[in-house]
């Protein structure tokens, strides 16, 4: 039986009916209708589905939704947007650090919170720190190039 559910998703409260076994992802995906967020694996492998719980990168097909009860959640839609796009998304799509899609927004919301850790990384820690990511189409190589680009410009605004 469904049971309400109050989220902050990308800063808009939302109030909804969910079971008591659907993931975060599903959730966010098939009741809260944001697809950006990607279900790869839905075993907390790929990482295509990481989104920022209470500010912090989880998998989100690893996380139930009644456990985000009253939770902020920021999913690729809520980290920027055409007007206002992120620096690492900027950063991706100016390095090339796209090849079908599927697991970009993870990928980008994973390397966002990396560089919230550490703003000025080496390329060997770009790598670590995105390596809970799983990509099939790229060599991984112009990602880095993306998450390099996106601390510096970061870092050149401060």
């Amino acid at each position: 039986m469904k049971k309400p559910l109050k989220l902050n998703v990308n800063g808009e409260e939302k109030q909804i009916l969910v079971e008591p076994y659907s993931s975060l992802l599903d959730t966010l995906r098939d009741d809260i209708r944001l697809t950006g967020t990607k279900k790869g694996c839905d075993e907390g492998d790929c990482g295509a589905c990481t989104v920022f719980l209470n500010g912090k990168p989880v998998t989100s097909c690893m996380v139930l939704a009644h456990s985000a009860h009253d939770a902020d959640v920021i999913t690729i839609e809520g980290l920027g947007n055409l007007d206002d796009i992120h620096p690492v998304q900027q950063a991706f799509v100016d390095y090339g650090g796209l090849q079908c899609g599927f697991c970009i927004p993870g990928l980008i919301m994973s390397a966002t919170a990396f560089l919230k850790e550490n703003p000025d990384p080496t390329e060997e820690e770009v790598r670590f720190g995105i390596g809970g990511n799983l990509c099939r189409c790229t060599g991984y190589s112009k990602v880095v190039e993306a998450v390099l680009a996106a601390a510096q410009n970061i870092n050149n605004k401060r």
